[in-house]
């Protein structure tokens, strides 16, 4: 049987879900990749709330994917912060440490995140 690309990401996605769960002091940071954007959210996994959101979109830039990521990471960074949230989990979605994923993280750590 074949296993195509959602279904490998969802295997990995549930893996990882298994042992990373967001909370009051330490919440999750949830990266989601697209073709068009990359989204990034701070998320309280035990009120099942999403305190923080940004995504390359209302950025609205002309630039390539992988600065896109850095700009997003850097704008979710400054949002925790003046939201009183230092320190994070990072949910990398199921999707590799590579290219966009690994930019956004690289840039929310030098926002100021500590993960």
């Amino acid at each position: 049987m074949a296993v195509n690309k959602e279904f490998r990401r969802n295997r990995i996605k549930n893996r990882i879900r298994k042992v990373i769960s967001g909370t009051n002091e330490i919440p999750r940071l949830s990266v989601f990749r697209s073709n068009k954007g990359i989204y990034a959210q701070i998320i309280n996994d035990l009120e099942h709330k999403t305190l923080v959101a940004v995504s390359s979109l209302k950025i609205d830039l002309k630039i390539n994917k992988c600065e896109q990521a850095k700009v997003v990471g850097k704008a979710i960074a400054e949002k925790a912060i003046e939201a009183g949230i230092t320190s994070v989990v990072f949910d990398r979605n199921g999707y590799l440490y590579h290219g966009r994923v690994k930019s956004l993280a690289e840039a929310a750590r030098e926002g100021g995140l500590k993960f």
